[in-house]
């Protein structure tokens, strides 16, 4: 018999997160997540435990309040919509889980987080004769216009190594991934490398955010190890492009969502954001680099110019 070594329970495990996050409406019970891991249903919730820190119940529940905390900054669904997209039949019951986690109600919540809400569409969409989405221009306050593009994306396949901690210590991880790329001919010109950011450090705790560092693939890829596969999923997006050091990435990300967005009468979809990385940042000075940011949206509702 062969041994299962702990790069395959870091894979299975990879396999199991992916599946998870990708459908939080669903139901999930143990014995299918035990079977999207290869794990024996018996002992899978003890492994699941030791290897990500929390339960499988826990896990699903935290990751179920935390879109739903992010539904509440970036949209206007009613908190009942939000309560039973987040598994919850009455809103009491949601209202008690997220106050026990995020220690406010949730209207709370969103009124702390959403004082740049508007009601209101200016006029700024436009279109080219062909259909295709192009830029909005709102002006941040006391600074250069935001230019956004809309564009529709074909869903992209990735092999990616998982950071879980703090954004700012990404780097070991893409070490990894690149020190695993290298000797497979992946890094070439025209290689694409990407930053998929699942939380918000707004919402999750610093310790439990989820990063994945990515470099686009083709089918033919396969899992191996601590590098998975997954698809981004296609749709619509605003990109918009930010220029300097990483760790300013978050004032355009706040720009993006919280501005943006509402002023335009966006509303963002349930999926990650995503980085486009388009210098290196080994040898480019920080005040240099570019990197392209994507936001999801929900399927676009027509406005006239």
């Amino acid at each position: 018999m062969k041994p299962v070594t702990a790069q395959i329970y870091e894979e299975r495990m990879l396999r199991v997160l992916v599946h998870i996050q990708q459908r939080l409406d669903e139901e999930m019970p143990l014995a299918e997540l035990a079977r999207v891991a290869y794990f024996s249903p018996y002992h899978f919730h003890r492994i699941f435990r030791g290897m990500v820190g929390e339960s499988v119940k826990g896990h699903i529940r935290r990751l179920r309040l935390e879109r739903a905390a992010m539904h509440l900054k970036q949209t206007r669904r009613p908190v009942t919509r939000i309560a039973f997209e987040a598994g919850y039949e009455t809103h009491e019951s949601f209202t008690r889980a997220f106050r026990d986690w995020f220690s406010m109600s949730p209207s709370q919540f969103r009124k702390a987080h959403r004082s740049l809400l508007r009601k209101r569409v200016p006029s700024g969409v436009h279109f080219n004769p062909g259909g295709t989405r192009v830029a909005f221009h709102p002006f941040r306050k006391g600074g250069e216009p935001m230019k956004v593009e809309i564009k529709e994306m074909r869903p992209m396949r990735v092999a990616f190594v998982r950071h879980v901690g703090p954004y700012d210590e990404v780097a070991a991880t893409w070490e990894r991934l690149m020190t695993w790329a290298a000797p497979r001919g992946l890094i070439q010109p025209g290689a694409m490398f990407l930053g998929l950011c699942h939380d918000d450090p707004e919402v999750t705790p610093q310790e439990k955010i989820r990063y994945d560092a990515c470099i686009a693939v083709d089918e033919s890829f396969q899992p191996n190890g601590e590098v998975g596969v997954q698809e981004i999923a296609g749709g619509t997006y605003a990109v918009t492009t930010h220029f300097g050091p990483y760790s300013k990435l978050g004032e355009t990300y706040a720009a993006l969502c919280g501005q943006w967005a509402p002023q335009g009468g966006y509303e963002i979809r349930s999926a990650p954001c995503f980085e486009i990385y388009l210098n290196d940042p080994n040898s480019t000075d920080p005040e240099d680099l570019v990197t392209d940011i994507y936001m999801p949206l929900e399927d676009y509702r027509h406005v006239k110019a």
